[in-house]
Protein backbone atom coordinates (compact mmCIF):
# COMPACT_ATOMS: atom_id res chain seq x y z
CA UNK A 1 0.00 0.00 0.00
CA UNK A 2 1.58 3.07 -0.89
CA UNK A 3 -0.75 5.35 1.96
CA UNK A 4 -1.86 4.80 5.16
CA UNK A 5 -3.14 6.84 8.13
CA UNK A 6 -1.64 6.63 10.93
CA UNK A 7 -2.89 7.29 14.77
CA UNK A 8 -0.64 7.29 17.48
CA UNK A 9 0.04 7.52 21.26
CA UNK A 10 3.49 7.95 22.41
CA UNK A 11 5.51 8.53 25.95
CA UNK A 12 8.64 8.47 26.83
CA UNK A 13 9.42 6.30 29.46
CA UNK A 14 12.41 5.69 32.06
CA UNK A 15 14.51 2.15 31.77
CA UNK A 16 12.34 1.18 34.78
CA UNK A 17 9.38 1.77 33.31
CA UNK A 18 10.57 0.17 30.05
CA UNK A 19 11.49 -2.96 32.07
CA UNK A 20 8.25 -3.18 33.59
CA UNK A 21 5.71 -2.58 30.45
CA UNK A 22 8.40 -5.43 28.93
CA UNK A 23 7.31 -8.01 31.46
CA UNK A 24 3.60 -6.89 31.87
CA UNK A 25 2.94 -7.92 28.43
CA UNK A 26 3.74 -10.25 26.03
CA UNK A 27 6.18 -8.29 24.21
CA UNK A 28 9.28 -10.78 22.62
CA UNK A 29 12.27 -10.54 24.79
CA UNK A 30 14.31 -9.74 21.67
CA UNK A 31 13.42 -6.98 19.81
CA UNK A 32 13.84 -6.19 15.43
CA UNK A 33 16.61 -3.47 14.94
CA UNK A 34 15.81 -0.57 12.08
CA UNK A 35 17.64 2.17 11.41
CA UNK A 36 16.05 5.46 10.17
CA UNK A 37 17.79 7.78 8.16
CA UNK A 38 16.50 11.60 7.91
CA UNK A 39 16.33 13.96 5.51
CA UNK A 40 15.06 17.36 4.91
CA UNK A 41 16.19 20.69 2.73
CA UNK A 42 18.79 23.13 4.11
CA UNK A 43 15.81 25.32 5.46
CA UNK A 44 13.96 22.89 7.28
CA UNK A 45 10.75 23.39 5.01
CA UNK A 46 9.90 19.60 5.60
CA UNK A 47 9.85 20.46 9.24
CA UNK A 48 8.33 23.81 8.64
CA UNK A 49 4.79 21.91 7.13
CA UNK A 50 5.29 19.93 9.99
CA UNK A 51 6.14 16.82 7.79
CA UNK A 52 9.28 14.36 7.80
CA UNK A 53 10.83 12.14 5.21
CA UNK A 54 13.06 9.40 6.01
CA UNK A 55 14.27 5.96 4.59
CA UNK A 56 13.70 3.06 7.18
CA UNK A 57 16.51 0.07 6.71
CA UNK A 58 14.77 -3.08 8.54
CA UNK A 59 15.49 -6.86 8.03
CA UNK A 60 17.61 -5.73 4.47
CA UNK A 61 14.51 -3.86 3.12
CA UNK A 62 14.50 0.07 2.70
CA UNK A 63 11.61 2.25 2.96
CA UNK A 64 11.00 5.67 1.82
CA UNK A 65 7.84 7.23 4.23
CA UNK A 66 6.82 10.98 3.82
CA UNK A 67 4.49 12.00 6.94
CA UNK A 68 2.30 14.61 6.43
CA UNK A 69 -0.18 16.00 9.35
CA UNK A 70 -4.11 14.52 8.57
CA UNK A 71 -6.91 14.99 10.72
CA UNK A 72 -5.95 13.11 14.49
CA UNK A 73 -2.92 11.47 12.67
CA UNK A 74 -0.44 11.04 10.12
CA UNK A 75 -0.70 10.43 5.94
CA UNK A 76 2.33 8.09 5.69
CA UNK A 77 2.69 8.27 1.60
CA UNK A 78 5.65 5.14 1.19
CA UNK A 79 8.09 3.43 -1.27
CA UNK A 80 10.10 0.98 -1.63
CA UNK A 81 13.71 1.39 -2.19
CA UNK A 82 16.59 -1.29 -3.35
CA UNK A 83 19.97 -0.83 -1.42
CA UNK A 84 21.35 0.86 -4.24
CA UNK A 85 18.75 3.49 -4.60
CA UNK A 86 18.71 3.46 -0.69
CA UNK A 87 22.21 4.02 -1.11
CA UNK A 88 22.30 6.43 -3.64
CA UNK A 89 19.73 8.81 -1.31
CA UNK A 90 22.28 8.24 1.68
CA UNK A 91 25.20 9.24 -0.45
CA UNK A 92 23.19 12.75 -1.91
CA UNK A 93 21.66 11.57 -4.80
CA UNK A 94 18.05 11.33 -4.28
CA UNK A 95 16.29 8.85 -6.56
CA UNK A 96 13.00 9.78 -7.71
CA UNK A 97 10.18 7.19 -6.43
CA UNK A 98 6.84 7.51 -7.64
CA UNK A 99 4.31 8.12 -4.59
CA UNK A 100 6.24 10.04 -2.55
CA UNK A 101 7.73 12.65 -5.55
CA UNK A 102 4.22 13.38 -6.34
CA UNK A 103 3.62 14.52 -2.35
CA UNK A 104 6.70 16.04 -2.27
CA UNK A 105 5.55 18.12 -5.61
CA UNK A 106 1.95 19.19 -3.86
CA UNK A 107 4.72 20.28 -0.87
CA UNK A 108 6.80 22.38 -3.47
CA UNK A 109 9.66 20.55 -1.94
CA UNK A 110 12.57 19.91 -4.52
CA UNK A 111 13.75 16.48 -4.17
CA UNK A 112 17.40 17.28 -5.21
CA UNK A 113 17.34 19.83 -2.36
CA UNK A 114 17.09 16.68 0.21
CA UNK A 115 19.82 15.99 2.69
CA UNK A 116 20.62 13.30 4.38
CA UNK A 117 20.74 14.89 8.21
CA UNK A 118 22.07 11.34 9.91
CA UNK A 119 20.50 8.02 11.11
CA UNK A 120 18.35 7.04 14.64
CA UNK A 121 18.58 3.39 15.49
CA UNK A 122 16.02 1.66 17.11
CA UNK A 123 15.07 -1.85 18.38
CA UNK A 124 11.51 -2.43 18.49
CA UNK A 125 9.39 -4.83 19.91
CA UNK A 126 5.55 -5.19 19.11
CA UNK A 127 3.00 -7.00 20.27
CA UNK A 128 -1.09 -6.72 19.31
CA UNK A 129 -4.05 -7.21 21.05
CA UNK A 130 -6.41 -7.80 18.00
CA UNK A 131 -7.42 -3.63 17.84
CA UNK A 132 -4.05 -2.17 19.16
CA UNK A 133 -0.30 -2.47 18.11
CA UNK A 134 1.74 -1.82 21.15
CA UNK A 135 5.53 -1.02 20.73
CA UNK A 136 8.42 -0.60 22.89
CA UNK A 137 11.40 0.96 21.09
CA UNK A 138 14.94 1.56 22.32
CA UNK A 139 16.80 4.04 20.50
CA UNK A 140 20.57 5.19 20.05
CA UNK A 141 21.13 9.08 18.02
CA UNK A 142 23.94 11.39 18.33
CA UNK A 143 25.31 10.09 21.71
CA UNK A 144 21.59 9.70 23.54
CA UNK A 145 19.33 6.84 24.00
CA UNK A 146 15.82 6.77 25.32
CA UNK A 147 12.71 4.79 25.72
CA UNK A 148 9.68 4.66 25.04
CA UNK A 149 6.11 3.50 24.21
CA UNK A 150 3.95 3.43 21.61
CA UNK A 151 0.11 2.66 21.22
CA UNK A 152 -0.83 2.47 17.16
CA UNK A 153 -4.88 2.15 16.98
CA UNK A 154 -7.41 2.45 14.33
CA UNK A 155 -10.29 4.96 16.26
CA UNK A 156 -8.76 7.48 18.19
CA UNK A 157 -11.14 8.24 21.11
CA UNK A 158 -10.54 4.43 22.13
CA UNK A 159 -7.13 4.53 22.04
CA UNK A 160 -6.97 7.60 23.94
CA UNK A 161 -8.38 5.60 26.76
CA UNK A 162 -6.75 2.63 26.57
CA UNK A 163 -3.72 4.34 26.44
CA UNK A 164 -4.31 6.59 29.69
CA UNK A 165 -5.62 3.71 30.86
CA UNK A 166 -2.29 1.50 30.49
CA UNK A 167 -0.06 4.37 32.16
CA UNK A 168 -2.46 4.61 34.79
CA UNK A 169 -2.02 1.07 35.63
CA UNK A 170 1.15 1.06 35.84
CA UNK A 171 1.87 4.43 37.59
CA UNK A 172 3.93 5.71 34.30
CA UNK A 173 3.41 9.92 34.59
CA UNK A 174 2.02 11.29 30.67
CA UNK A 175 4.96 12.98 29.03
CA UNK A 176 5.35 15.42 26.29
CA UNK A 177 6.71 13.36 23.74
CA UNK A 178 8.47 14.68 20.37
CA UNK A 179 7.77 12.12 17.80
CA UNK A 180 11.57 10.67 16.64
CA UNK A 181 12.50 12.81 13.76
CA UNK A 182 12.17 15.35 16.32
CA UNK A 183 14.18 14.21 19.23
CA UNK A 184 16.87 13.52 16.50
CA UNK A 185 16.75 17.27 15.75
CA UNK A 186 16.75 18.19 19.23
CA UNK A 187 20.12 16.33 19.57
CA UNK A 188 21.90 17.39 16.33
CA UNK A 189 21.07 21.13 18.01
CA UNK A 190 22.52 20.39 21.16
CA UNK A 191 25.76 18.46 19.88
CA UNK A 192 26.51 21.59 17.23
CA UNK A 193 24.25 24.71 17.39
CA UNK A 194 22.10 23.75 14.40
CA UNK A 195 18.23 25.20 14.43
Amino acid sequence: MAQEIEIEFKNLLTKDEFDTLLDAYPFPKEGTEQTNYYFETANLDLKELGCALRIRKKNGQYILTLKEPYGDGLLETHDHLTSEEAESWLNGKPIEKEHTLNQLKKLDVKIEGLINFGSLTTVRREYEDGTNLFVLDYSRYNDQEDYELELEVKNFDEGQKTFHALLEEHHIPKRRTPNKIERFYISLKNLDGRH
